[in-house]
């Protein structure tokens, strides 16, 4: 348990005894138990934090040394998009790691499969990608993470070894699920926009500005910008002297 959740759980118990011994004393257990709530909400929405849990957004120390960085997906797989993205990093000898939804790779096995057939890391994003996962209670979150789990170990063969929320958001429960999965959270150093963005420029820009070994770049191998950003931002890293590698590689775990 998160030193976050064990003071949750340490002043909801204090605020039940406050109250039974002195009702009157209720605005002040309320006023409390807000404030705390307003702590996690902030755990929540800062995605790079660590306040709900351990929170890898960059790569460990000897990953750095050896002028490491992860290119990592989300939200895939694309029947078209993920595919071509496969083949812009065979051509630029990059592995990457790949956080696939549970239905999507369901629907498309194949492609999963291709994904660690090239090298790369399939990891966990969730099953179905609700956009109310952070608020989700302790069954609703097993079930996103573990059914998602079981349907990717059973396509590659491999249980995943990292888990990325939706969006970034992690429930304050999340941890208590990740632990019985064995998963590692991460989120990123820094994300391009890739949804969003209309021009692809503006995408390399935010992946590149500042960029040095050790960093997490996030992008989408569902969304078709990714295909004009990912060959100026290979071309960049190779010239920075950067080796791209997924997760399991830069945190010596395949």
């Amino acid at each position: 348990m998160t030193p976050a959740m064990l003071c949750t759980v340490a002043l909801h118990a204090l605020g039940a005894l406050a109250l039974a011994a002195d009702f009157s004393l209720w605005p002040w257990v309320a006023a409390t138990l807000a404030a705390n709530h307003l702590v996690l909400l902030a755990g929540v929405l800062l995605v790079r934090g660590r306040l709900l849990g351990p929170n890898l957004s960059r790569l460990p120390t000897a990953a750095i040394a050896h002028g490491q960085v992860c290119l990592t997906f989300d939200d895939g797989p694309h029947p078209e998009i993920t595919r071509r993205v496969l083949e812009l990093l065979e051509r630029h000898q990059a592995r990457a790691s790949f956080f696939c939804v549970g239905q999507k790779a369901e629907a498309y096995p194949e492609i999963v499969r291709e994904i660690a057939r090239r090298g790369h890391s399939v990891e966990n994003h969730s099953h179905r990608h609700p956009n109310a996962f952070a608020f989700y209670g302790i069954s609703l979150l097993r079930r996103e993470v573990e059914t998602a789990q079981a349907a990717l170990t059973a396509i590659t063969g491999r249980a995943p070894q990292f888990f990325r929320a939706p969006m970034g958001l992690r429930s304050p429960l999340l941890g208590f699920v990740l632990a019985r999965a064995g998963l590692r959270y991460v989120s990123w150093t820094r994300r391009g926009f890739d949804t969003v963005a209309r021009d692809p420029a503006r995408v390399l820009a935010r992946l590149t500005s500042g960029l040095v070994a050790g960093d997490v770049l996030l992008l989408h191998d569902s969304a078709p910008a990714s295909l004009a950003v990912l060959p100026p931002l290979l071309e960049q890293l190779a010239a920075r002297g950067l080796n791209c590698v997924s997760l399991p590689q830069a945190c010596s775990l395949s």
